[in-house]
């Protein structure tokens, strides 16, 4: 008995997407169901840590590039697909529809083709946006909304002497 078995293929993320919609998105359940719940998202303090640990890093590689993902994306099952998607890749969750990278720009490029080629698959209403922005710009962010200083994760107080 010599039997061979072939790996199957591993599908990429739009042919699972592709897969999915096919099959029909309204009515279903969600395929795979994220297993942390939004709710279980890390304090406000600690994402703010993690983005700032982004742009404070001195070992960032030249060829990464800094942008943030942004979706109003109407099915639970595809929004569950992305954020595993944006996950698996790298992607740090900073608010429930917002994703932060630092990757490489040709990781950034399969993000942008990926996402778009899964929102033209289907009939929908979604937005998705990807927003490339300098260190300076995320380091000059504001929260608005939470009792937060800012000032000190960044470290950016002055201290004059006299």
């Amino acid at each position: 008995m010599n039997e061979k078995k072939g790996k199957k293929r591993e599908l990429s993320f739009v042919e699972k997407m592709q897969k999915y919609i096919r099959s029909g998105l309204d009515g279903s359940t969600c395929p795979n169901p994220l297993k942390n719940d939004v709710e279980e998202m890390p304090s406000i303090d600690e994402r703010v840590k993690r983005m700032l640990g982004i742009v404070n890093d001195f070992q960032r590689k030249p060829t990464n590039m800094l942008f943030f993902i942004m979706y109003d994306i109407e099915s639970n099952k595809v929004r569950n697909q992305v954020v595993k998607y944006l996950e698996k890749k790298g992607c740090t969750r900073v608010q429930k529809s917002i994703f932060l990278a630092d990757l490489d720009s040709s990781v950034y490029e399969t993000i942008r083709n990926d996402l778009a080629a899964v929102q033209a698959a289907y009939e929908n209403e979604d937005s998705i946006l990807i927003v490339p922005l300098s260190t300076d710009y995320l380091r000059a962010m504001k929260i608005i909304g939470q009792n937060i200083n800012l000032d000190i994760i960044t470290h950016s107080k002055s201290t004059l002497f006299f």
